[in-house]
Formats: C-alpha cells, structure tokens, sequence
C-alpha cells in the first residue's frame, strides 16, 4: 500500500476498532454496575471513585468479550445479513490484529484490577462465563439467554462488591429476569427474521418465546415492586409508597415492549429501545423523578 493509500486508509482502521468494542453497549455497564450507589449510604467520594473503575473495568472486560466473539464467529457472520458487516467478518480488521487487539483490553483491564483494592471477583465470573458461552453455552436454547441474564446480574454484584455493601436478593433477580425479558425478544425478532445464523434458534419458537415473554414479565414486575416494598432504599415506611408510585411505571414500560415486539416486530436491540425510544426514555425519566423525590422524602423529611 502507497503512503498515500495508507493515510486514507488509516481513520477507517481507527473507526472499525472502535466499532469492534461496540460502544453503544457500554450502557450496559454504565446503567447496571453504579446501582449500588442508589444505597444512600454507601455515598462518599471514596465509594463513587470506585463505582467509576469498577464501570470502566466491566467495559473492557466486555469489548474484550465482544472482540474474541468476533474473532471466533467471524466465519458464521459472514453469513449474516447483518453481522456480516462487522469488521472481522467483513475482513476490515485481520486476524492478528484482533487478537492483539483483545490482549491490549485485557491488559488495561488487568491494570485496573491490579492496582485498586476491593474483590474483582464478579468479572473474573463474567470472563469465565462467556469463555464457556463462546465455546458451547451459547448452541444451548434456553440455556444461552440464561447464561448472557447471569452476567448482566454480575455486573449489578461487582458495584457492590466495590462499595463494601450487599446487593439485595429481589433486586438481583429483577435485573435477571429484566435481561431474560429482553433476551427473549431478541431471540423473538431473529426467528422472525429467519436469521439461521444461531444453531440455538433451532430450540426456539414463536409461540415458545411469546410465552416466555409473558412468564418473564410476570416475574420481572413483581420482583421489582418487591425490592421497592421491602429491600430498597426507601425504608420500611416509605417502601411501600414507592411501590405503589411505581407500579404504573412499570406496567406501562412493559406494556411498552410488549408493543414494539408484537406490533412494531422490532425489539432485536435492547439496548436502542430502551436508550432511543421516545416513549420508553419519556417513561423512564418522569418514573426515575419520582422515585427521586420519594427518596429525598424517606431521608429527609418526616416519617409518615
């Protein structure tokens, strides 16, 4: 290649590596592990620096993640309508580049868990996990969406683990049975597409996942209206008001995603609905304000 060709060449290379880390999901990450500090009384300055390297952890151990999947389903995405265009399948970025891309996550991410204090255990879980989900976990139906729910929870566990606090049982399984929720509607919207990229697509059905859409609904509304009553920062007295405060919010957020994946037959990407669609960000902001002012009420003003 000419310099010429070399430069021009150069900013895509830069784009397609950052694009391979998958940067609209560190939301994920983002959202889930500074839930601890929704424990007001884990609030120091101390706590939050940690939440923040804990974050920034579990985003590398992810783009790692994500660059070896590419790596290792280049050869299935190439035969995706979709996926095929993602820089490994597509041949943007080589082999070897891609692996020593991968080392260099790992290697930042061993700094951050070298050089501050607290358990790491959660990702070292997470890492563990999705070896075992790239090598045979992810060709299991039911098991596969079962396994990717675990380690959504494990990043609710790795805030805690940072803060020195205890994540509460009903909390963690509504973000499993969250993650399940929306796993299962991707899984929904590939059958729909015909996608036979997924060997596990071959566990699945329509009517399978329209019932497992109902069964995880279930169990997410009522886990959570439960972690609000009797395990959430609100105390014993306003515990109950949040309940009750959040119960539309919570039925119309899954009524929400009922709509887009039996109406709209969207709901393939998670993370676009729950961060771009209007309805559902419109939703999330006026339930957060309410649960806000109903916090500052619980520890600031008089019991009711």
């Amino acid at each position: 290649m000419v310099p010429e060709e070399a430069a021009k060449a150069r900013p895509h290379l830069v784009t397609d590596l950052f694009r391979l880390i998958r940067p609209s999901h560190a939301a994920k990450a983002i959202l889930l592990v500074p839930i601890a500090l929704v424990d007001t009384s884990l609030w120091s300055l101390t706590a939050l620096g940690e939440i923040v390297l804990a974050t920034v952890a579990f985003i590398l151990a992810s783009a790692a993640v994500y660059v070896g999947n590419d790596i290792a389903d280049r050869h299935r995405d190439a035969h995706h309508p979709v996926k095929r265009h993602r820089p490994v399948a597509a041949g943007r970025v080589g082999i070897r580049l891609a692996y020593v891309y991968c080392a260099i996550l790992l290697g930042l991410l061993g700094a951050i868990v070298g050089l501050t204090p607290g358990p790491y255990w959660p990702i070292l879980a997470y890492l563990v996990i999705n070896i075992a989900y790239s090598g045979f976990l992810k060709h299991v139906p039911l098991v596969d969406v079962g396994t990717i729910a675990v380690c959504f929870v494990l990043r609710v566990i790795q805030g805690y683990e940072v803060t020195g606090g205890r994540a509460a049982a009903w909390l963690l399984v509504t973000v499993f049975s969250i993650s399940l929720l929306l796993l299962i509607g991707k899984r929904r919207q590939e059958l729909k597409s015909g996608a036979a990229h997924r060997p596990a697509l071959r566990g699945y059905s329509m009517e399978l996942t329209n019932w497992l859409l109902q069964i995880a609904s279930v169990l997410a509304l009522l886990s959570g209206l439960i972690y609000l009553r009797d395990e959430g920062p609100f105390g014993p007295q306003y515990g109950q008001t949040a309940m009750l405060l959040s119960t539309p919010f919570a039925l119309f957020a899954l009524f929400r995603y009922l709509q887009i994946q039996l109406i709209d037959d969207d709901g393939g990407d998670p993370v676009r609905i729950l961060l771009r669609d209007r309805v559902m960000v419109a939703n999330s902001v006026l339930w957060a304000a309410t649960l806000g002012v109903t916090l500052l009420l619980a520890h600031h003003l008089v019991p009711l």
